[in-house]
């Protein structure tokens, strides 16, 4: 089976993958609520939810690496809640030239920030990972999401493969018309200056060609009968497994939260 390197779906015979994408999408938002509601420096609360989403990695087969290494994704992100340690009041910790202070109400905050961010970033990694971008649309449509949404979520989707692959031609059309130096270690092309402006005009050759090519995309999918619905044949009942297993999570992010409020 090919899969496109954009496509972060991969394929495994787990649990996880075989498990309704209507389920999966519902538990992976229920999770992700759970993080944002979990009140700031609980901890315990904090481990009991990566161990969750852990054991949850460890079922799916993608391996744990690749989760973690691509949760990394999150960091630039907590860059903005920096300025909480500074601005947040409480007992000062560490104190800073230009007056600046770090509180320790300030660094618990942002330290919880950051951990919800990561955990957050998992599950959808995982969701992704192990549901094929059709279902999670269909999914979408199942939990009552608006057609307008889900429409511009399937139609992004589909031009950022458009786009990656006239990209792709432009490079290919770039190397077969660039020539070979003789001598060893020598640059192809000009100065800097002139590699600017290569790069640029490409860019602008890349936005007008995916403009033409996703206009002409979409009439086909018009005059085919699209109307912004994701169509498919009408999905399965839900097992009572399914519901199960939907049931018995809700409950344990339920009282993951009573037990953070309640040690808070």
């Amino acid at each position: 089976m090919h899969i496109h390197f954009l496509d972060p779906y991969r394929p495994r015979p787990s649990l996880v993958h075989a498990l309704d994408a209507r389920v999966k999408f519902v538990l992976a938002l229920a999770f992700i609520l759970t993080c944002a509601l979990t009140p700031n420096g609980a901890w315990a609360a904090f481990i009991l939810l990566f161990a969750i989403i852990l054991s949850v990695e460890i079922l799916s087969e993608l391996g744990v690496g690749y989760v973690l290494k691509r949760s990394a994704l999150a960091l630039p992100f907590m860059l903005a809640a920096l300025p909480l340690l500074f601005t947040v009041p409480g007992e000062t910790l560490v104190r800073l030239p230009a007056g600046l202070a770090i509180s320790a109400a300030g660094l618990e905050r942002f330290l919880s920030l950051a951990v919800k961010s990561w955990l957050s970033v998992q599950a959808g990694i995982l969701l992704a990972a192990s549901t094929p971008f059709p279902d999670l649309l269909l999914a979408m449509r199942a939990v009552r999401i608006p057609r307008l949404l889900v429409a511009v979520f399937g139609l992004m989707w589909r031009y950022l493969f458009v786009l990656a692959d006239e990209a792709l031609r432009l490079m290919r059309a770039r190397a077969a018309r660039s020539g070979q130096r003789e001598q060893p270690g020598a640059k192809r092309g000009g100065g800097l200056a002139w590699r600017a402006r290569v790069t640029g005009s490409m860019a602008g050759n890349l936005f007008l060609r995916a403009f033409e090519r996703s206009d002409r995309i979409y009439m086909a999918m018009v005059s085919r009968g699209y109307d912004g619905e994701a169509r498919s044949l009408p999905p399965p009942a839900l097992r009572h497994a399914h519901w199960l297993t939907l049931a018995l999570s809700l409950l344990v992010f339920i009282l993951l939260l009573l037990i953070a409020y309640l040690l808070e």
